[in-house]
């Protein structure tokens, strides 16, 4: 069995960004997490579960099986849709994401659909962090800043930090992980609250003002229906629904 690539820093740094704000991970933001890291699933759930994040439980999706219309209605969406979807992404949308990208992709390819499929996006690489960002890092950890401050300050994102500061956990250079201001009850949760009306700005607009990637933002503006300048969510999720 070849052996797994161990979860570099900047390896870290790439799978949180790649998640953004996710929350439940999405075993298909998982599978495709893993595609791109080049490796398995299993280790991408772990590593995530193991710096704070929920993760959508998979077994409730490995062992469907699709009904006749269920592969008549996903070749259509495939076919109607060419080019447009990764396979994860057909996996989040379809059925309500009641089956795994696996299973889809399986599916797909025994259609002979996978024409149609969209490669999966390169992660993007980020950069690691610097010795003179290190000990800034620690020094805010030292002195009790908020997981907050310290991305506003190394101009990361939160999920950098939470990831990096796991890092320095386990090599002892710091003794706990630095709390987060706002948490999953707070009013934060939802960043596009506070900015109203979206229409007129652009993803990467939305995405400097709250703090996250584009892909994040595309992703929030899909499931709540929104559309901004330059990216149609609602009719992504209107589509996605049909």
């Amino acid at each position: 069995m070849a052996t797994l690539p161990k979860w570099t820093d900047e390896r870290t740094d790439e799978l949180t960004n790649f998640v953004g704000d996710e929350t439940p991970v999405s075993q298909a933001s998982v599978a495709e997490a893993a595609e791109q890291l080049e490796t398995t699933t299993r280790s991408v759930s772990s590593k995530l579960r193991k710096m704070g994040f929920e993760v959508e439980l998979a077994s409730a999706k490995a062992t469907r099986a699709f009904s006749e219309s269920q592969e008549s209605t996903l070749s259509a969406f495939v076919s109607d849709n060419s080019g447009e979807y990764t396979y994860a992404e057909i996996a989040s949308h379809f059925e309500d994401g009641a089956f795994s990208p696996k299973s889809i992709q399986g599916k797909i390819l025994s259609m002979e659909l996978t024409d149609h499929v969209k490669p999966a996006p390169k992660v993007e690489t980020v950069r690691t962090y610097s010795p003179a960002e290190e000990a800034t890092f620690v020094a805010m950890v030292n002195d009790g800043a908020f997981v907050e401050a310290i991305a506003e300050s190394l101009d990361r994102t939160v999920n950098s930090v939470r990831g990096k500061a796991l890092s320095l956990l386990r090599s002892g250079e710091i003794d706990a992980i630095p709390r987060q201001e706002f948490t999953k009850g707070s009013a934060k949760d939802d960043p596009l609250a506070d900015l109203g009306d979206v229409s007129d700005m652009t993803v990467e607009s939305i995405a400097e003002q709250i703090g996250k990637t584009a892909r994040g933002v595309k992703t929030m503006l899909t499931r709540r229906g929104l559309t901004a300048s330059d990216y149609d969510g609602a009719a992504k999720k209107e589509k996605a629904a049909s």
